[in-house]
């Protein structure tokens, strides 16, 4: 009966998560603002379901341990190496000042030095996962800024494991400045064994059970628990376990097939941590706590992405990419939670300081959504007051590779389609300028000796700058409404004879372009089932017609594939 009333209440707080998460993704806002939702909900304040229901405890730790196996499998040293000197000095820079800043925003607030240290811990840090999925949603992987951001959060992520396996270190020692240094060189140590273990034992060990699915993610499950396992045996703890079970993984060439296989585990077992995180909340003394969230709050949406954009400034970028990767620190990170609940088992924090950082994590995860959502468009409006975050003169991500400005064609987007128009266009010899936002793209077209430029075609000042008068062509290849609209006005302002063909991927959007005066308008889905016809019809059942036709495509895949090419599907996935 026991089991039956624990399995009835689970099933009823899934139920509820269910639904909140359905109006908060309506909402346009991160699942985990659903998941703590609910668990407020499921609390002794509202429904009381959740109390003494000791599986979500369970379920909340495996969740925890899932999220730092799956860190530590992304954490592989050619990533690190890729991150660049900005995503590092930028990192770097801004934990160190956001820490100085908000230490000292708590001292003045009345917090003692020690729950200053652990609230300015917790508000350093930015949500890996709610910027990746917010950068993936936008296709901004690939571009400067969206590549910057996401080598920040993994300096941001290092730091904050080494903090993890500090605090997690410490029984019951009231003060926080007496991390035992031992620990943490004896953890860098074990992921030096471990990470040589994964190279010469797993990665072989891998490679003969790959061939099975269900074998591979077992094997991950198994290692992920038992590393956890272990460590917490020999006085460590279980996300320190967790964390090194996946870097040892992190050079297997099967990580990114572990990893997609894991996240449905990831999010069941976190939603199960935010909802307790959420059903433990204390409401009772948080009037007193109404001027440190409202402070941490401005602080976190507002300063964190000043500190990041002056720092970028001060490296000499534009104050657009400055202003975008500011915007996706704008929020509080999952792993800020997990620090306050390791301070508050230690001894160190009292519950009431967890309810205030879940507050500001609500307010910061839901602004910091529509801000990141909506950068570009926000950019345009503050666009003129954000001249002092700029350096005179050249910038370092301007990206020019032309000479003049008689191009008959401009290209906005090199990738997918694009490169198929480039070659188009120097068979019948015109003039063309490419204009793309992957700075690795454009570098490549420079050693080609490609006309090209660094840019976004939803910045209103690049297309200021661009000889959009004279050209006969403009083509947009970018499958996005907002900038599409943009550029139609804009070019129609000032060359209404010119010809202007889009890429677009719903039929609404592609009349109302049509609408807005472009002259054609690319639906690729249509397109592809149109020449796949054409072929039948020309072909009829000859085999070796559709063999030679597969073999030019496969040759043309093979090309783009060398040159870095990737299919939106496969980009989401990895995000």
């Amino acid at each position: 009966m026991v089991v039956d009333a624990i399995f009835v209440k689970l099933s009823i707080i899934l139920v509820i998560a269910l639904v909140v998460s359905i109006v908060v993704r309506l909402l346009k806002q991160p699942l985990i603002i659903g998941y703590i939702l609910t668990g407020i909900i499921v609390s002794p304040y509202f429904l009381d379901i959740a109390t003494h229901v000791d599986s979500i405890k369970t379920f909340s730790q495996m969740g925890v341990a899932v999220l730092l196996f799956m860190v530590g499998l992304n954490l592989n040293p050619k990533i690190i190496k890729e991150m660049g000197k900005v995503s590092l000095v930028v990192g770097v820079g801004q934990i160190i000042l956001t820490f100085a800043v908000g230490f000292m925003i708590s001292v003045i607030l009345g917090f003692s030095y020690l729950v200053s240290t652990y609230t300015a811990m917790a508000l350093v840090f930015s949500s890996t996962i709610i910027v990746m999925k917010l950068l993936s949603d936008k296709e901004d992987t690939s571009t400067l800024y969206g590549k910057i951001s996401i080598g920040l959060l993994i300096v941001q992520d290092l730091v904050v494991i080494l903090i993890l396996m500090a605090v997690s270190s410490i029984e019951n020692n009231p003060d926080i400045y007496s991390f035992a240094l031992q620990k943490v060189l004896m953890g860098i140590a074990l992921v030096g064994g471990l990470f040589l273990a994964g190279y010469f034992v797993l990665k072989p060990v891998t490679k003969k059970i790959a061939h099975s699915r269900e074998l591979l993610l077992l094997f991950s499950v198994a290692w992920a628990f038992a590393l956890a396992s272990l460590f917490d045996y020999f006085g460590f703890s279980i996300e320190i376990g967790a964390l090194l079970a996946g870097i040892t993984l992190s050079v297997s060439p099967y990580r990114y097939e572990v990893g997609a296989r894991m996240k449905p585990l990831r999010d069941f077992f976190l939603l199960m941590f935010f909802v307790l995180l959420g059903s433990n909340l204390e409401f009772a003394n948080m009037s007193e706590f109404i001027l440190p969230i409202v402070v941490f709050s401005i602080f976190v949406i507002v300063v964190k992405p000043l500190i990041v954009m002056t720092l970028m400034g001060l490296l000499g970028y534009t104050k657009r990419n400055g202003f975008l990767t500011g915007l996706t620190v704008s929020q509080i990170s999952e792993f800020s939670f997990i620090l306050i609940a390791l301070g508050i088992g230690v001894g160190h924090l009292e519950p009431e300081i967890m309810s205030m950082i879940a507050i500001v994590g609500l307010i910061s995860m839901a602004g910091s959504s529509y801000a990141i959502a909506a950068g570009n468009s926000i950019y345009q409006r503050l666009s003129p007051r954000l001249g002092i975050f700029e350096r005179e003169g050249s910038k370092v991500d301007e990206g020019r590779y032309h000479k003049g400005d008689d191009h008959e064609i401009l290209l906005f987007g090199y990738n997918r389609i694009g490169y198929g128009l480039e070659k188009a266009f120097r068979r019948i010899n015109k003039k063309f300028l490419v204009i793309d936002n992957n700075p690795e793209t454009i570098l490549n077209l420079a050693r080609a000796r490609v006309e090209c430029r660094y840019g976004d075609a939803g910045d209103t000042e690049l297309l200021d700058d661009l000889p959009m008068s004279n050209v006969k062509m403009i083509i947009s290849t970018i499958p996005n409404l907002e900038t599409n609209l943009l550029l139609i006005r804009k070019i129609r302002l000032l060359n209404p004879k010119a010809i202007i063909i889009i890429v677009s991927h719903q039929i609404e959007e592609s009349l109302q372009l049509y609408e807005e005066g472009a002259t054609y308008v690319i639906m690729p889905h249509f397109l592809g089932g149109a020449y796949t016809a054409h072929m039948v019809e020309k072909f009829g059942f000859k085999k070796k017609e559709f063999e030679k036709e597969g073999a030019k495509n496969a040759h043309d895949l093979l090309r783009r594939q060398k040159e870095g090419h990737r299919d939106v599907l496969h980009e989401r996935d990895n995000a």
